[in-house]
């Protein structure tokens, strides 16, 4: 009896929300500087809830959105015990005139190296008419005190985002 020739299998690259961090589990770590000169790290915010909205790119419409939405709530957001951070691989002096510009409250972290992004599985291919680049996908995670991911949203919308996020953090 002859055996029949092996099947070839083809390996697909895995979707960027694949690659999220699940809920349920410990967020990878990070240390990346901030906008206001310090360096906030994983470890740094125990004993705080955390919310990580990773975003495009500063002073683009939807990001500007976005950031101003949760700049808006700083004060809720720190009722619930909950920190707040916006991250893009802009760099910290474009992070400064954007927070500036719009009178952002929210810390804005840098990752220029785009190993937090990648970390997180927000670093992807897209494509916009016809042309595939690399880029942030749009993607907010609710953290524990203890650093454990509790909520996901992945390709976010912006109107309303903010709010539904606040909820989420005050039930937590």
């Amino acid at each position: 009896m002859t055996k029949a020739p092996a099947r070839k299998t083809t390996t697909t690259k895995p979707s960027a929300a694949s690659a999220l961090p699940p809920e349920g589990k410990k967020a990878p770590a990070f240390s990346l500087p901030a906008d206001d000169g310090s360096t906030v790290s994983l470890k740094s915010l125990a004993g705080k809830k955390v919310v990580l909205f990773f975003y495009p790119k500063d002073d683009t419409p939807g990001c500007t959105t976005e950031s101003i939405a949760f700049s808006a709530l700083k004060k809720k957001f720190e009722a619930a015990n909950t920190l707040v951070f916006g991250i893009s691989k802009d760099s910290i002096e474009k992070h400064c005139k954007f927070r500036d510009k719009h009178n952002l409250t929210v810390r804005l972290l840098s990752d220029e190296e785009g190993k937090m992004l990648e970390a997180y599985g927000v670093w992807a291919e897209k494509s916009l008419y016809g042309r595939k680049f690399m880029g942030i996908n749009r993607t907010t995670l609710l953290l524990d005190e203890k650093g454990v991911v509790r909520k996901v949203w992945p390709k976010v919308k912006v109107n309303g985002h903010a709010e539904e996020v606040l909820e989420a953090a005050q039930a937590l």
